[in-house]
């Protein structure tokens, strides 16, 4: 094994790993956001030497914990990362511990893993399973199969399949991609949302034939009714533990990425996650997440993340440190014992937080009262801003307020 720095342009800024490296593997995490940053912190703080494929503003790439590969210039993304790990300038990387935390590094691993697997060292994954959880049409039919709730769905491929089902749908509804990161690519959001049927058929025309989408009834409610299950499934089937938690908020509301979560106990979730799960023939990591209908009370599926999520930290911070658990179980080393967590314990990005606020008063959901109320809270965790490392914060802020200035 070696640690040696690949044969790659190094970062155009400085970087230190905050403890000194050992013997161990190093990881690469692949893609990402908030998430990526919580494994190098917790990798990286074990003296794991961590590095990262990711793009130039994603806020891992100014941690202190982890060392962005450069590619030689080469524009980040799928095929470049590809390129990378399965050529020759990442040889001395070889051993190395796989980690993806990105739906598209999840197909990276897809398309490439009986070749990954000779040169790196990756976790227990089924390709054919994790790509059926990409896939949210594929989702949902193995959901249907075993009985898990989903809301109405319709697979459309065309004008005239749309036209076609006019007396069917109901109203509002999701056109949603079967490919969630591919859309988000293309459109800047993860779906689009048609009240009526003038609207859906105007959505249509927005999509091209690089979009494979179906048709979603929306469940009404606010965002404070999603919910997701976390478990690992080892080689027998076996959920190796189980932790769940609620959202309060996301921006934007009810389409966007969550900004405010908290970990509540809801023992309801096992049962559909597990079916729904062995129905996949998934293994390894798995994340689903659910909305509960207030029209009938019964919890619905939304989608499936098998991967580490945005909402990392907060199990990090309740005593499930995931990123660990993974990596020892790669390179076969002592796992983290998992107890029980606590209740109310939050997860807040304050940013997006504020601006889903400023939101939900206009539309009269939320006052400037309930908002103060819900945020006084204790027991919270930031979800990118570390006093022990904090440029990755100021420069995500940095960024951001630049596309903000953009666009003006």
């Amino acid at each position: 094994m070696s640690a040696i720095p690949p044969a790659v342009s190094k970062p155009s800024l400085p970087r230190e790993t905050a403890c000194s490296m050992t013997t161990r593997p190093p990881a690469i995490i692949i893609g990402g956001g908030a998430n990526a940053l919580s494994i190098a912190r917790s990798l990286g703080r074990q003296g794991i030497q961590v590095w990262v494929l990711n793009y130039a503003h994603s806020p891992v790439r100014y941690s202190r914990f982890a060392t962005w590969l450069t590619l030689d210039g080469a524009s980040q993304g799928k095929s470049a990362w590809g390129d990378f790990l399965l050529g020759s300038a990442s040889d001395d990387l070889e051993g190395a511990v796989l980690i993806p935390a990105s739906d598209v590094a999840l197909e990276l691993l897809i398309e490439h893993y009986a070749k990954l697997k000779r040169k790196f060292r990756l976790d227990l994954f089924v390709p054919d399973a994790q790509a059926s959880m990409l896939n949210k049409l594929e989702t949902y039919q193995a959901a249907a199969r075993v009985g898990v709730p989903t809301p109405k769905f319709w697979l459309v491929d065309s004008k005239s399949s749309v036209m076609s089902l006019q007396d069917e749908l109901v109203f509002p509804l999701l056109v949603k991609p079967l490919y969630s990161h591919r859309f988000v690519a293309t459109f800047g959001v993860k779906f689009l949302v048609a009240e009526t049927f003038e609207q859906l058929k105007s959505a249509w025309d927005k999509i091209d034939e690089d979009h494979e989408v179906m048709l979603v009834e929306k469940i009404p409610g606010p965002d404070s009714q999603l919910c997701s299950y976390y478990t690992y499934i080892d080689e027998d089937g076996k959920h190796l533990f189980q932790f769940t938690k609620r959202i309060i908020r996301r921006f934007p509301p009810e389409m966007g990425v969550a900004c405010r979560h908290v970990t509540a106990h809801i023992p309801e979730l096992v049962e559909p996650a597990t079916k729904l799960f062995a129905e996949a023939g998934l293994r390894g990591l798995a994340n689903v997440e659910f909305k509960q209908d207030p029209r009938d009370g019964v919890l619905k599926l939304i989608e499936c993340n098998a991967r580490i999520t945005a909402a990392n930290i907060l199990l990090d911070r309740c005593g499930y440190d995931l990123a660990s658990f993974l990596y020892q179980r790669v390179v076969q080393g002592e796992l983290p014992q998992f107890g029980d967590y606590p209740d109310e314990a939050y997860l807040w990005n304050p940013v997006d937080d504020l601006r889903a606020f400023l939101q939900l008063r206009i539309r009269g959901e939320l006052s400037f009262w309930e908002w103060i109320r819900s945020i006084s809270k204790t027991n919270v965790t930031l979800q990118i801003f570390q006093w022990s490392d904090p440029l990755p914060a100021w420069m995500d802020t940095w960024h951001r307020l630049r596309r903000v200035l953009k666009r003006k």
